[in-house]
């Protein structure tokens, strides 16, 4: 097995991975304080704890697979199929501690090249074989969960060998890249040629370039860069109906945008294997500097007027009162108190952290700051900018250590236009707190736009030791349905929908467009072999 799949399998289940962001020990006691006692639980490695059941695939299935990408590319053994059994959600972390139910792919396969996954799908076809692709894993969604739906066996195709710059066009500012590609690597491999992509989620770190094309991913720097959809100039997929290659031209009127089709598709009208992408030079200099803003009402109207003026910083981010707080109470020290009376004397008393990071020239930043000073932001200089910076992957880690404690923590996210957003904030609160006993509701806006914004939910509660999937899941459901009552936001933001979202889509595309969605399905997929159960298809 080669190194790529080597690390991806410790990171998906060792219990190490979260050890290096435990929480400090004055932080678990405020953590115990606001949400109630705790309930520690030592972490279990599935494989000793759950009975994977036996490979479902046929004799021929199996042959036709060795014959597209070689023996040692189609993995059978019970620890590289659970290293593929779902995603990162806070259910699928869950189920890898208690792994009833956990759906176990029947094998994993990994191509070589695009032509080596079109000939692992023309086997599936010709076998009725489930096909699930699988970047880095870091769907929160359902959006990687081996599903068989009507097939007798599924497989994951593993896209980690895809892992090549394939060509920079420095005249035209696009880069192909074959879409196993993770970001750390896609940044690397364009600073060689003093280019960036400019696209940095939380999961960064291990979610590859296929994924944020599939999904429609958007980044920290979202507001300077704009989001993945927006950089994909074109991509190639392999399909049960044959290749599919999207993407001539900077603009077209040919039609229909069949390239946004295939953008955000989650892997069931096809597997994307290239993509191509917008790429910038690389900022000469980086600037991230912290204000605190009098209110959440306030700030989000603050962060409106910045972007209906063009005064965005590439990084945008406000945090409502609550994330403050855990923000301030994670620091502790003499730091966070000295801040907290310095405020205090400034007259601010419901402090909203306010984070701005400027890539390369931004000569909007003067009048920014000049806006911000009259709105009466309190500038506090670069120290928090760098501690967001310096801090922001460490979420995904910190929640090994919190399941480790007993805590439910999970994350929800949606979208509206400025003049629904209080009301959004507000529902979506409520249908929390009324679900969940004495959580922590924290929310930031990481994405302003000039006719609305992003609200960007992490929950903290005590897990229910007797029910914990039933907590989270009665939660989840509770605020999807105020989101989507009456149009208020759209179901998801940038964690796409998977299966965890598809009983809300109708109510956002309407029943015509979920006929367009499944006639697609069916003009590329017709035997529905593409990734079952996925965009409610």
């Amino acid at each position: 097995m080669n190194d790529v799949v080597d690390h991806r399998l410790r990171t998906s289940w060792t219990p190490e991975a979260g050890k290096a962001a435990a929480l400090p020990p004055h932080a678990v006691r405020w953590l115990a304080h606001r949400i109630g006692p705790l309930s520690p639980s030592a972490p279990v490695a599935p494989e000793s704890a759950y009975a994977v059941p036996p490979s479902r695939l046929s004799d021929a299935a199996r042959a036709a697979l060795v014959e597209a990408v070689g023996a040692e590319h189609v993995l059978e053994n019970e620890r590289e199929r659970l290293g593929r059994a779902g995603g990162m959600s806070y259910l699928d972390l869950l189920r890898r501690r208690h792994p009833d139910g956990l759906a176990v792919p029947d094998a994993v396969v990994l191509p070589g090249d695009p032509d080596e996954v079109q000939r692992v799908v023309d086997a599936c076809v010709a076998h009725d074989v489930g096909v699930v692709p699988f970047g880095g894993g870091t769907s929160v969604v359902g959006g990687v969960t081996a599903l068989r739906g009507d097939k007798a066996a599924v497989i994951v195709v593993d896209l980690a060998r895809l892992d090549r710059l394939v060509s920079v066009d420095p005249t035209s500012r696009l880069a192909v890249f074959q879409a196993g590609v993770r970001g750390p690597d896609a940044q690397r491999l364009l600073a060689a040629h003093g280019l960036t992509l400019g696209h940095v989620p939380q999961s960064f770190e291990r979610a590859t370039l296929g994924g944020f094309a599939a999904t429609r991913s958007a980044g920290q720097a979202s507001s300077g860069y704009g989001r993945f959809e927006d950089m994909v100039q074109g991509v190639r997929l392999a399909t049960p109906s044959g290749p599919w290659r999207l993407g001539v031209a900077p603009a077209s009127a040919a039609g229909p945008n069949l390239r946004a089709l295939a953008v955000g598709s989650e892997g069931v009208l096809g597997i994307i294997t290239e993509v191509t992408v917008r790429v910038r030079p690389l900022p000469e200099r980086e600037r991230y500097e912290g204000f605190v803003l009098r209110g959440w009402r306030h700030a989000t109207e603050v962060v409106r007027v910045l972007a209906q003026h063009g005064l965005l910083a590439d990084v945008t981010r406000v945090s409502d009162v609550d994330e403050t707080e855990v923000t301030l109470a994670l620091k502790g020290g003499f730091a966070a108190k000295a801040l907290r009376r310095y405020l205090a004397v400034r007259g601010v008393h419901e402090p909203c952290l306010l984070i701005l990071g400027w890539l390369g020239a931004a000569p909007q930043r003067a009048r920014a700051l000049r806006l911000l000073k009259a709105a009466g932001a309190v500038p506090l200089g670069k120290a928090p900018g760098e501690a967001w910076r310096h801090g922001r992957f460490s979420g995904p880690r910190q929640r090994d250590a919190l399941l480790d404690l007993g805590v439910c923590v999970e994350t929800l996210e949606t979208a509206t236009h400025w003049s629904r957003l209080g009301e959004l904030y507000d529902k979506v609160r409520e249908a929390l707190y009324d679900a969940l006993d004495r959580p922590v509701v924290m929310c930031h806006v990481s994405h302003a736009y000039e006719t609305g914004a992003s609200l960007y939910f992490t929950v903290l509660a005590a897990r229910d030791p007797h029910d914990p999937f039933g907590q989270w899941e009665r939660a989840k459901r509770a605020a999807s349905e105020a989101i989507s009552e009456d149009g208020r936001g759209t179901i998801t933001h940038h964690h796409a929908v998977g299966t965890d979202h598809a009983p809300y889509l109708r109510a956002e595309i309407g029943d015509v467009g979920m006929s367009v969605l499944a006639a697609a399905k069916h003009a590329t997929d017709p035997m529905g072999i593409l990734n079952p159960g996925k965009l409610g298809l």
